[in-house]
């Protein structure tokens, strides 16, 4: 190259050719010429090709152990599917480039002397030492940096040696003296666990999840340049359409896309997206984390996620209120200390958690964060948010409950919700930290004066031990008589519900056909009912006892009556009966179907069989109630 051209911009040395060309003569005539330009997607500077030397990591060696510790099963891939993929990239591996040409980074541990030799070294004295170079030998290191993801691995790998000659048991050590990042991944087990272990030097996992692509509503990877790609902290913080278009389609790789995506942007969010919080994000991934390849985001159920932080939320807040003063002092000093007596639905609801921890322990063993999640979303939105907050509302509000009632169903309230929330904390970190300062002083969790959000000095609810299903013992006794109390609830509100009677109105309840069980039940909890289904009165009727015209609902063979008389219109009530009778019987039908047909009662499981003839006995006591039913009905209006 002429040096008169060397170092220029490439941009002024084409001009100068031509002008070169020019003055000798040589142009015959220059013609405007399109060409397809590379360009940064960021910079938009023109992208051209530029031999340089590069950096590499011999990968073969280092992928022979990691072959060998898959095939040995002492890695063991969830879902299994995966080895199949690693062994292609592991087999198939290239050497890595690590070198990159960047203003910033970590540079290359190499140096370079006036005749081109090499020494490599962790700084340059080290450089020097190795290759006995003298202080007066001139040395200029490498321009290039490493790779990040390389620079990443090493500090892994040195952070786990420091752990191990430590002595703590960790994968990665904390910054503080004595604990491991252990204690704050690994879904928050610090303790009884099969997960990860330090074997010789090297952290060594015996288990590793692959998680799926996430994909927008239509199954597209959010990595494709088509899709409606979607930052995570705009769900986080939120965003109104505008901003979200721009971000759509700005430094596209291919900017004739922009109208398509900009359609698409606006046909998937046609008004902007809602503030949803980390912890419901995170909650959406937990529960979309199932064995298929990729998950559908739909900023729909993240939106009900929200809902549920929200209601976890509120749930706590209720809590406090029936633990604390309006100065944030304990109402109950004795709290913790004092005697107690703990109702049916005390120990239901520490029933409940123990099953639910068993099932989340279970889950995570298989590496199913999708039913961990919802064996979580089910506990604390139905048992504990639904129904447990109801039920305490009698015995804390109640006038004629001692103080050991009360002192039962608060220290209950305390200690499930903080058990709770250290069962979410893996999936909602945040919100879970926050409740948990305020609600474990008075679970016992640690002796910070309750009251202060966020009191100085409180440990993390990341240090407090994963809790125990075997701390909460099933009661089979109290599920019984809660699931009881919920069917006799749910079928007055159905009830309610169908002859459309005003919440607020008092009803008065018959109980008909009862057995010895339901007697018991009915007699014990009655205050129960009263407040969750909004009774008037409850009177159980005496055997060969006429029941007056009444709308009904079925609890095993029990029948719940609401009299009709001024309650109801007697013909609405008929039509009612018989779209229910006719739904009966089309489901009855279907079933004897199903036993009529040889194949299938020789085919099906005997479990399946009993199922449908389990199922028809239901259907033909649901149709002699609704002719009972009508009966009574067509006797109101005669009546009338």
């Amino acid at each position: 190259m002429p040096a008169a051209l060397r170092g220029l911009d490439r941009f002024e040395g084409r001009k100068r050719v031509v002008a070169e060309f020019e003055r000798l003569g040589l142009r015959r005539r220059s013609k405007p010429h399109k060409l397809m330009v590379p360009r940064g997607d960021r910079s938009g500077v023109v992208i051209e090709p530029y031999l340089t030397d590069q950096w590499y990591v011999k990968i073969a060696p280092l992928a022979e152990p990691a072959i060998r510790a898959v095939e040995n099963g002492d890695i063991r891939f969830v879902p299994e599917n995966w080895s199949r993929t690693y062994f292609e990239w592991m087999r198939n591996i290239k050497d890595w480039c690590i070198s990159r040409q960047l203003w910033w980074g970590h540079r290359i541990p190499a140096w370079y002397d006036d005749a081109g030799n090499i020494y490599v070294g962790r700084d340059e004295a080290q450089a020097r030492a190795r290759h006995g170079l003298a202080e007066s030998v001139a040395l200029r290191r490498d321009d290039d940096v490493v790779d990040l993801v390389l620079v990443g691995a090493v500090a892994v790998l040195d952070a786990g040696l420091a752990a191990t000659d430590a002595g703590t048991q960790a994968v990665l050590p904390d910054q503080r003296a004595g604990h491991g990042l252990r204690h704050h991944f690994l879904l928050g087990r610090p303790d009884d666990h099969d997960g990860p272990e330090v074997h010789g030097r090297c952290p060594l996992p015996q288990k590793s999840t692959c998680t799926a692509w996430c994909a927008t509503r239509k199954a597209r990877r959010c990595r494709s340049p088509r899709a409606t790609i979607i930052d995570p902290l705009d769900v986080v913080d939120g965003i109104d359409l505008a901003a979200l278009l721009q971000a759509h389609t700005t430094g596209l790789m291919q900017p004739h896309l922009a109208p398509a995506i900009e359609k698409a942007t606006r046909k998937a969010y046609p008004k902007s997206i809602a503030a949803c919080s980390t912890d419901a994000l995170r909650f959406s991934f937990a529960s979309l984390a199932t064995p298929e390849r990729r998950h559908p985001l739909d900023l729909q159920r993240v939106a009900g996620y929200r809902n549920f932080c929200n209601k976890l939320w509120n749930a706590a807040r209720f809590t406090l209120m029936t633990l604390e003063d309006a100065d944030g002092r304990p109402q109950d000093a004795q709290l913790l200390t004092g005697p107690a007596e703990f109702s049916v639905a005390d120990r239901w609801i520490v029933s409940r958690l123990g099953q639910t921890l068993a099932d989340v322990d279970a889950a995570f063993r298989d590496y199913r964060f999708d039913f961990a999640a919802t064996a979580l979303y089910e506990f604390t939105w139905y048992s504990f948010c639904d129904w447990y907050l109801e039920l305490t509302k009698p015995v804390l509000q109640s006038p004629e409950s001692s103080d050991a009632q009360k002192r039962g169903t608060r220290r209950t309230l305390a200690t499930v919700l903080e058990a709770l929330l250290r069962a979410l904390h893996p999936l909602t970190p945040y919100i879970t930290e926050e409740i948990w300062q305020r609600v474990a002083p008075h679970a016992g969790r640690h002796q910070a004066p309750p009251g202060a959000a966020l009191p100085g000095g409180n440990p993390s609810i990341m240090t407090a031990p994963w809790p125990r299903a075997s701390d909460a013992p099933r009661d089979a006794t109290a599920e019984r008589d809660i699931a009881w109390i919920q069917q006799v609830v749910l079928g007055i509100r159905q009830i309610r519900g169908e002859m459309d009677i005003s919440p607020a109105k008092k009803l008065p309840v018959l109980l008909e056909n009862a057995a010895p069980g339901d007697r018991q039940c009915a007699t014990e909890h009655s205050a129960f009912l009263a407040r969750l289904a909004g009774l008037e009165s409850l009177r159980l009727l005496d055997p060969g006892e006429v029941a007056p015209p009444a709308a009904t609902a079925l609890v095993g063979e029990m029948k719940v009556l609401v009299p009709m008389a001024g309650l109801i219109d007697a013909r609405a009530e008929l039509e009612r009966l018989g779209k229910r009778r006719a739904k009966a019987e089309a489901e009855l039908a279907k079933a004897r179907a199903k036993l009529s047909n040889e194949n299938f009662v020789r085919n099906a499981p005997a479990e399946v069989v009993a199922q449908e003839n389990a199922r028809i006995a239901d259907f033909e006591t649901q149709l002699r109630g609704f002719e009972e039913q009508a009966a009574r009905v067509r006797a109101l209006l005669e009546a009338s």
